[in-house]
């Protein structure tokens, strides 16, 4: 399986601007820029959509550990906060609330699980971290 994303740049880092496009559809022409990654600028950046992947797929490799386990949530909610120092992602950390029916031991050992094997977990070189709480 492959997945595409066309990301167009124009002028200088700092002040440059750009465009981001998925196979999908899902964004077409958002703009980012030095402003929108480094400042409040309006757009989007690739730490932001790192963390939006990594709480993603976090997510749904969680919900099919629980299914291995036999455990159905009701819901997986998981917030990523990754965070770039010195020009590299220094960290990921994952904040996660699930509505589910299992043993607190087990479910710790669902979240090591997920955060280890899911597949953007795998692809970062960085420091990951988790916070998971059992509603």
């Amino acid at each position: 399986m492959n997945r595409t994303a066309i990301a167009v740049w124009l002028g200088t880092g700092k002040e440059g601007h750009g465009v981001l496009a998925t196979q999908s559809g899902v964004l077409s022409s958002t703009q980012y820029s030095f402003n929108s990654r480094f400042a409040e600028g309006i757009g989007t950046n690739p730490e932001e959509l790192l963390a939006a992947a990594h709480a993603g797929c976090f997510s749904m490799k969680l919900a099919f550990v629980l299914a291995g386990q036999g455990v159905k949530p009701e819901s997986i909610e998981t917030k990523c906060t990754v965070t770039l120092n010195d020009g590299i992602i220094s960290s990921s950390h994952l904040e996660i609330q699930v509505k589910a029916t299992i043993d607190p031991e087990k479910f710790q050992s669902c979240i090591e699980d997920a955060k280890l094997n899911c597949p953007i977990s795998k692809s970062l070189n960085t420091n990951i971290t988790a916070e998971a709480t059992l509603l």
